[in-house]
């Protein structure tokens, strides 16, 4: 028998990009989270309160990256860049990792040049990213100059 012909084209995978969302979500939530003094519930993290339950984060985030990888799954960019690559911690800006713009170009006079650093604060290592901006076409891409257009090496003056 042949397939039957629906018009509906839904997500392949479908199962696994729930349980990679979940994970995502669950590891952000433990990374914040804490335990009430007691150890019955969880809560929001005050700054008075214990450390975060940052254990449970790292394996939710390491389970994440590990059903990403068998099922060959590409994650989002951003769900990468939110992943400490050795140490499996979520990276918050100002709670877990410090981020930063760095342009080394002749002092910071290329705007392209813009790098985004985040340093882990568990492992203190630092990952380089760059900032989007636009970039220019390839040589093969670019619009052909037309001949009657003077180019600015044959003027004299």
């Amino acid at each position: 028998m042949a397939k039957a012909k629906n018009g509906g084209g839904g997500v392949q995978n479908k199962a696994i990009y729930s349980r990679l969302s979940f994970l995502q979500q669950a590891a952000v939530f433990l990374s914040t989270a804490t335990l009430d003094g007691d150890g019955s519930n969880i809560s929001e993290l005050n700054q008075d309160q214990n450390p975060p339950l940052q254990g449970a984060g790292r394996r939710l985030a390491t389970d994440l990256r590990a059903v990403s990888l068998k099922s060959r799954i590409r994650l989002n960019p951003a769900v990468k860049q939110s992943i400490c690559k050795f140490c499996d911690s979520v990276l918050i800006d100002g709670e877990s990792c410090t981020s930063g713009i760095e342009n080394k170009s002749k002092g910071g006079r290329k705007p392209w040049a813009d790098i985004l650093v985040r340093k882990c604060h568990a492992c203190g290592r630092e990952r380089r990213y760059p900032v989007c901006t636009k970039r220019t076409k390839r040589k093969t891409e670019r619009p052909v100059a037309t001949p009657d257009e003077p180019d600015m090496m044959d003027q004299t003056g």
